[in-house]
């Protein structure tokens, strides 16, 4: 299996878990989710791979999650995938794939987890 992160590049955390995979000697895939959104399917699958529910790909922090209610106890996951399709800067950034699993690698150093 190959390492894959979605990445967002001017995003500091996505950056060194980057640099730690190059520093490891790996090369992974690196998918720009902001210029290639993730459907809702992608976005499923990638969930199940976590082992975490929807809430865990998305980024809390963005502005745009309260204005849309996302942030509420009881929003579905359906609810908040359809809304990263939607709206990609709600990603949780950087989650990283490889042979050891999936992780949300923030901090950056989670990513050596998986190596």
């Amino acid at each position: 299996m190959r390492y894959v992160i979605y990445h967002n590049p001017a995003c500091g955390t996505s950056r060194n878990a980057l640099a730690i995979l190059r520093e490891a000697g790996i090369e992974p895939e690196i998918v720009l989710y902001l210029q290639t959104p993730l459907d809702v399917a992608q976005l499923r699958a990638l969930g199940e791979a976590l082992g975490e529910p929807a809430r865990a790909l998305l980024r809390s922090k963005e502005a745009l999650c309260a204005e849309l209610g996302l942030d509420a106890p009881d929003a579905s996951d359906a609810r908040i995938f359809a809304a990263i399709a939607a709206h990609p800067i709600l990603f949780n950034r950087p989650i990283v794939s490889g042979p050891r699993g999936t992780r949300v690698c923030r901090p950056a150093e989670v990513v050596r987890e998986l190596i």
